[in-house]
């Protein structure tokens, strides 16, 4: 097995090479597709290497949601998602007709989008955010803007908490993020008593209270490498641990167990449906390629354009 991955291995790079084409990595991914990608990124870092990239193809090792973003972003590139199956459960609760329906209820209201919707939903939005951004994106507006947020209520009710907003939430929810167990949490605290708990802002509000630091992905992971503590209970998808652990090899990370008790970890399907074998596959025979209409593409750059000028000013 290790030395057809090694052949594998071999020949993506061949044709990373031939094809000039990039690889893009979520923290999600298994180990194997982080090792062999050119950047590794949370969804802010993801779209502004998107954005940037001389590379003719793009190659987006995450959701289909992702793939979307990099090819609004560069719409003049081929951009390929190794499953195009790979899809997000946060983006699936919030279809675009039933959006735009809810939108055109409150024409007072700007619209906050989180980066983890469809291309349509972007359509009808005034500014993406990322986990990373969307507290200092939300608080460029004035106070008394009438704001809904969508599709994340878990992270619109931290972003509301954090500051003494009262944004009007969509009522999505990440599968992953919903399920991280209080109860087992507080267990693991018990067998790990100097752990730190770390914590996305997709968790629910009862994970959130007891997390010594809530952030995204890139957050999380420099949080931990810069924390003189040497034990961890991450509660997001797993994948991040893989990073986590090869910058800080003396620390131990710990995943936050789901509701699930056959399970130790929890993971994303939706990620993980991405393989070595797909991506060798996609890069061979450039499918399946990820498209997105013209007409589409005017629309939903704009608001995620916005979110990049923004998070540049901030030096996120």
């Amino acid at each position: 097995m290790v030395e057809k991955n090694l052949e594998i291995i071999e020949a993506i790079n061949k044709f990373k090479k031939e094809k000039n084409a990039i690889i893009l990595a979520h923290y999600y991914q298994d180990a194997d597709i982080q090792d062999i990608a050119d950047f590794v990124g949370d969804s802010l870092a993801l779209a502004q290497w998107a954005a940037k990239t001389d590379a003719e193809i793009i190659v987006l090792c995450g959701v289909h949601f992702m793939g979307e973003t990099a090819k609004i972003l560069s719409p003049e590139k081929r951009v390929f998602v190794p499953d195009l199956n790979a899809g997000c459960s946060l983006a699936d609760s919030c279809p675009a007709d039933q959006f735009k329906e809810f939108v055109e209820k409150y024409p007072d209201h700007k619209v906050i989008s989180y980066v983890n919707t469809t291309a349509a939903v972007k359509t009808l939005t005034d500014i993406v955010v990322t986990s990373t951004n969307a507290r200092q994106i939300v608080e460029s507006f004035p106070p008394e803007t009438k704001i809904i947020f969508a599709p994340d209520k878990n992270l619109g009710n931290y972003i509301n908490s954090v500051t003494g907003r009262n944004m009007l939430l969509w009522e999505g929810a990440c599968h992953v993020h919903e399920q991280f167990s209080l109860e087992k949490i507080i267990e693991l605290k018990k067998q790990y008593p100097e752990a730190l708990v770390l914590a996305h802002p997709e968790c629910k509000s009862v994970v959130l209270k007891i997390a010594d630091h809530i952030g995204s992905t890139a957050s999380l992971l420099k949080f931990a490498t810069q924390s003189d503590k040497k034990q961890f209970i991450v509660a997001t998808e797993s994948g991040i641990l893989h990073e986590m652990q090869k910058n800080n090899p003396e620390k131990q990370f710990i995943p936050a167990p789901p509701n699930d008790s056959t399970c130790a970890c929890n993971e994303c399907n939706f990620m993980k449906l991405n393989t070595l074998n797909k991506l060798y596959n996609c890069l061979k025979y450039e499918t399946p390629e990820i498209t997105v209409s013209k007409e589409v593409i005017e629309k939903a750059v704009k608001p995620i354009q916005r979110m990049l000028e923004i998070s540049e000013k901030l030096g996120l």
